[in-house]
């Protein structure tokens, strides 16, 4: 290392301690405890073994965080776009995969880089109401993610079993006995249920396509850009809310301390190394979101938009109508099994992200099991009551509200990342090419504006 380096500290990583810190000037307090302290450093990596070795061991945090772009509010708005607009608005959803990506990358070089997730990153750079103001931005946005999840999985509990949505509602808080069963086992466990979960997800809509057999010229056309989505007001909107729904702000706190739980090693070389490792992992991950999230698109195309059924927007009229259009009873299930596994896997990535960030802004430490609860409890209140007094139409409603709560709470978790990432003071040798920063900063620039068009569109309309 360079007389003009940072030194960093020499000890290997020790998930009981402190992680190494990073002696960088722009920080005002050392790391203090790791993010997700039980976890800090679990998954050896072999310091000695090829690329593709340590990829493997790598992969699974960006799994984790694709979750979080395939949530029911996702699958409203691929459904929407893919009925009414056939496959004209892949593009758009190529286009937010690569704007995810770039976020993504980010939050994996501060996690590693400057030894912090952004709660903490937050908490240390700004004056304590800014960064209470944060957190209080930041809980609304899992409250929210949760809220669509908590909808989703009584949505699929519902159409695979008959449970009434508001009996679904309550059952869904029982979800965190497999929270603390996972956790017992360690963090490969959880990455490994949710690797599976997403792997039926795929399997199912695999299924659901080839018994729609979508015309694949059309297909590979979508993903080319077209003016028609500037030029058609309707299609605009629905381009906007593909677009707007993307980024979770709950998902740049939780990347950037699940990468933490890798034991990368202390040195410049190796933690530059693993931002490599880590920006791969949820990129391949990502691509995965993109698959699916096409698949919904895709498949709405071909079956209900090809029977001109133009308005199916909500999960209940795609579980309806996909029988007799597929001229087969499985579809239906297929749809509604994959659903529930969207559910389940956001139960953990919600968990995770709202201990990162609690102990992130607060330094307060809480039991999984007792956080999760709270949590869940919030966001259960209001969805019991709108599910008894609206019943699905209301569900539905509820969702699209969660997506406009959580495009308010986007600008507070883009914007310091972007700017952490581009400090050289806050990140020394691991700051972001200015290339990437400037692709970043257009992305925060054109999410934030999209979404206030869509905050807008919705209160004012």
């Amino acid at each position: 290392m360079d007389a003009k380096s940072p030194a960093v500290a020499a000890e290997p990583l020790n998930p009981a301690t402190s992680a190494p810190a990073v002696d960088l000037p722009g920080w005002r307090t050392s790391g203090g405890d790791p993010s997700l302290a039980g976890m800090f450093g679990s998954v050896r990596i072999v310091k000695n073994g090829s690329f593709w070795r340590k990829l493997v061991a790598f992969l699974g945090p960006g799994y984790l965080v694709a979750v979080g772009y395939m949530d029911p509010g996702n699958w409203a708005t691929s459904l929407a776009g893919g009925s009414k607009f056939g496959y004209a608005l892949l593009t758009v959803a190529l286009v937010s995969n690569l704007m995810a990506i770039v976020l993504q990358s980010l939050c994996s070089r501060l996690g590693v880089g400057a030894g912090r997730d952004l709660a903490q990153a937050c908490r240390d750079a700004y004056p304590k109401p800014v960064a209470w103001l944060l957190w209080i931005s930041a809980e609304i946005a899992i409250t929210a993610t949760d809220l669509a999840e908590v909808i989703g999985t009584a949505i699929g509990l519902n159409l695979l079993f008959g449970i009434p949505l508001e009996i679904g509602v309550i059952i869904t808080a029982a979800d965190v006995f497999l929270i603390l069963a996972l956790q017992a086992y360690g963090f490969r466990w959880i990455e490994a249920f949710v690797v599976t979960l997403l792997g039926v997800i795929a399997a199912c809509f695999a299924i659901q396509i080839a018994m729609a057999d979508p015309d694949w010229g059309q297909v590979i056309r979508g993903f080319a850009p077209t003016t028609e989505i500037v030029a058609n007001k309707e299609m605009l909107f629905l381009a906007l809310g593909i677009l707007g729904a993307t980024v979770m702000p709950h998902n740049l706190y939780l990347h950037s301390g699940l990468v933490q739980t890798r034991g990368y090693g202390a040195s410049v070389a190796e933690r530059k190394e693993a931002i490599k490792l880590s920006t791969w992992d949820s990129t391949i991950a990502l691509c995965l979101a993109l698959t699916i999230n096409a698949s919904i698109l895709i498949l709405a195309a071909a079956t209900f938009h090809k029977s001109g059924k133009t308005d199916v927007a909500e999960l209940d009229q795609a579980h309806a109508f996909l029988a007799p259009l597929l001229g087969s009873s499985l579809a239906p299930t297929l749809f509604a099994i994959a659903l529930l596994c969207c559910g389940l896997n956001s139960t953990i990535t919600a968990t995770l992200s709202g201990q990162i960030v609690m102990e992130g802004f607060l330094r307060l430490k809480m039991p999984p099991w007792l956080r999760r609860m709270i949590t869940r409890m919030i966001a259960i209140v209001p969805a019991v009551v709108v599910t008894i007094w609206y019943g699905e139409k209301g569900t539905g409603q509820l969702l699209i509200l969660s997506q406009v709560v959580l495009s308010l709470q986007l600008p507070f978790a883009v914007v310091p990342l972007v700017l952490f990432t581009a400090s050289k003071r806050k990140m020394g040798p691991f700051i972001a090419p200015r290339w990437v920063t400037a692709l970043a900063a257009i992305t925060a620039v054109v999410i934030i504006a999209l979404n206030v068009k869509l905050v807008v569109d919705f209160f004012f309309a």
